[in-house]
């Protein structure tokens, strides 16, 4: 182990609370920073048909309010709103956004 640095022994729940913190995913259910980058990403406009409503294990799942405006963000404006929301987030936290109408 020459040329290592041992490390301190620390508490399991610190080191959990600083990986949640991290990655975005502490307050509001672990996802409030994902949901608040995708409603920058989006913007007004889009926010007015469509809302993040839950993120997990890299998917971020989208209510849409109509057939035409998912056909449009599934097949043209999902992949650019996957990577401006990641760059808001500094690194890739979405992975894939499924689009589902609202019901």
């Amino acid at each position: 182990m020459e040329g290592r640095k041992r490390r301190e022994p620390a508490p399991i729940g610190g080191l959990i609370q600083e990986f949640l913190r991290e990655n975005g995913l502490t307050g509001g259910g672990g996802n409030t920073r994902v949901l608040r980058a995708f409603e920058d990403a989006i913007g007004a406009s889009g926010r007015a048909h469509a809302r993040a409503v839950r993120f997990r294990a890299g998917e971020l799942i989208v209510e849409v309010d109509s057939a035409a405006h998912m056909h449009e963000m599934k097949n043209f404006t999902g992949e650019a709103l996957r990577r401006r929301a990641n760059d808001r987030l500094g690194k890739t936290m979405i992975r894939r956004i499924v689009f589902k109408l609202k019901g």
